[in-house]
Parts: C-alpha cells; sequence; structure tokens
C-alpha cells in the first residue's frame, strides 16, 4: 500500500512539473511577444502571473517534503524527488525571466524600437524548445536526449552575440540609442540565461537516472546576474 501510494504521488508530482513548466513557457513566449507589439497590457499581466508560477513552486516543494516524510522513498525515489525540487526551482527562475521582459517592456514605453525585434524572438523560441524536450527527458527518464540538449545552448549564445553587438552598433552610431539598448540587451540576456537554465535541469534528469552528478556544458557560468530578474 505504500509504494503505491508513494508511486501515485511521484507520477502526480510530475503531471505538476509538466504544468508549471507549460505556464512558464506560455510566459516566455507571451513576454517576447509583448516587447516586440509595445503590449502594456499583456505585459502586465505576465508580471501579476508570474506569483501563480511561485505558487505552484512552492507547492510542489512542499509536497515533496511530506513524501520524504511519511513515504519511506528508496535511493531512487529519492532522486526523483531530489529532481523535482531542482527543476521547479529552475523553472521558477525561467518564469522570473519573463517577468523581466515584462518589466522592460513597460520601461521602454512607447518608444519606437531602436531594431526590429527578430532575434530576440528567436532566441525565446529556440530555449523554450529545448526546455520542452528536457521536461519530456525527464519524464521518460531519456539520457542520451538530456545529454544531447544543452548542445543546443550554442545557437542561443550564438543569437545573444549578435543582438550584443548590433545593440553596440547602434549605440556607437548615436549615443542617444543607450538607455533602450541595455532594455533589449536585458531581454536578450534573461533568454541567454533560460537556456542555461535548460542545461541544468538537463543534468538533473542524468542524475536521475544514473546518480552520477556532472555538467554537461562547461561552458555555462554560474554568475549571478547583476540586474536581477532583467528589470529593476
Amino acid at each position: 500500500m505504500l509504494r503505491r501510494t508513494l508511486d501515485r504521488e511521484l507520477q502526480r508530482l510530475q503531471d505538476e512539473i509538466v504544468l508549471m513548466a507549460s505556464m512558464v513557457m506560455r510566459a516566455i513566449r507571451d513576454s517576447v511577444s509583448a516587447l516586440k507589439r509595445h503590449d502594456f497590457e499583456g505585459a502586465q499581466r505576465i508580471i501579476v502571473g508570474d506569483a501563480e508560477i511561485n505558487k505552484k513552486r512552492f507547492a510542489i516543494e512542499s509536497d515533496v517534503l511530506v513524501l520524504i516524510a511519511t513515504q519511506q522513498p528508496m535511493a531512487g525515489d529519492l532522486r526523483i524527488l531530489a529532481a523535482v525540487l531542482e527543476i521547479v526551482t529552475e523553472l521558477e527562475r525561467i518564469g522570473d525571466y519573463a517577468k523581466g521582459i515584462g518589466k522592460i517592456t513597460m520601461l521602454i514605453g512607447l518608444e519606437p524600437h531602436i531594431k526590429t525585434i527578430m532575434d530576440i524572438p528567436r532566441m525565446a523560441e529556440l530555449a523554450m524548445g529545448m526546455l520542452e524536450r528536457a521536461i519530456d527527458a525527464f519524464l521518460r527518464r531519456d539520457v542520451e536526449l538530456a545529454r544531447a540538449i544543452p548542445r543546443e545552448d550554442d545557437l542561443v549564445d550564438n543569437l545573444y552575440n549578435q543582438v550584443n553587438s548590433e545593440l553596440l552598433a547602434l549605440i556607437l552610431s548615436n549615443p542617444r540609442n543607450m538607455e533602450q539598448a541595455n532594455y533589449l540587451l536585458w531581454a536578450a540576456h534573461n533568454l541567454e540565461r533560460a537556456a542555461d537554465r535548460v542545461t541544468n535541469i538537463c543534468e538533473r534528469v542524468v542524475f536521475t537516472v544514473t546518480g552520477e552528478m556532472s555538467e554537461l556544458d562547461q561552458d555555462v557560468d554560474n554568475f549571478s546576474e547583476p540586474h536581477g530578474d532583467g528589470a529593476s
């Protein structure tokens, strides 16, 4: 009976992770859409809606702690529960990046964009595609997929570097572009960091299956973002 209860609760927790991941992916995509379209109402919904993502994280964490205390999980179960705790933390942080982009939209206001918003949406799609497959790798305990996904981070990094170069050129051509260029760079940086968070999730998937913890992308930096969630 104890085993059946634990298995049922582990499945429920995985379902909750899928739900939370979908909330986060929608928030990222909607935040970038709001940025592109000067959609202040959409940006405000993302900022306010971040509280629901946070609430989901805390609820899942609470359930994990209850299971550990009451269901006598075995070593393999504990790895799954540890993975759940790690994954919801990473998802919540990606949600913060979406909120940051929403704030950036509000800060830019009605000022025309100094460059066409093309590469930032591409970064968002790449990062969220990585996230969707990382969650699938966790659900299926697919180590090969988990090891493969972080290689795609280079594509996100390349777009980030391209955005950075273009914005720098715009600043050099006209110093008045500096403020908005910084805002757009923060938005791109948030998406670059979101892809890094996906790599962390993939590392946890590998640990869940193999019991081994190793960095899948040696180039991922672990610095603290100087601008917090991407906008102050």
